[in-house]
């Protein structure tokens, strides 16, 4: 069963991240499969884009979500086994569009 994700429609998610990394693959998959509609950022690309990061999560490492262009939310669990960990991700989600 498909988790209800209406709470991201209309909202923009713009996906920090690199070509190499595995955690950005699986978030990217991971969005893919459930249809999420998300734009990306390689700060490989964009220097620029990944001293905004640093300067504004204090963290270096991708991928990261920044929501509606104001809220931050790691998408990675380096804490899980799996990496990533749909419910925590989706109740960070809800809480930043709360916030």
């Amino acid at each position: 069963m498909k988790p209800d994700l209406s709470f991201l429609q209309g909202h923009d998610l713009l996906v920090y991240s690199t070509e190499w990394c595995p955690d950005c693959v699986r978030l990217k998959r991971f969005f893919d499969g459930l249809g999420v509609t998300y734009r990306q950022l390689s700060i490989d690309d964009d220097a620029a884009a990944g001293e905004k990061l640093e300067r504004e999560t204090g963290k270096r490492g991708v991928p990261y979500i920044l929501l509606d262009g104001k809220n931050w939310v790691r998408g990675y669990h380096k804490e899980a086994t799996s990496r990533l960990v749909p419910e925590t991700l989706f109740r960070e989600l809800q809480d930043a569009l709360r916030a």
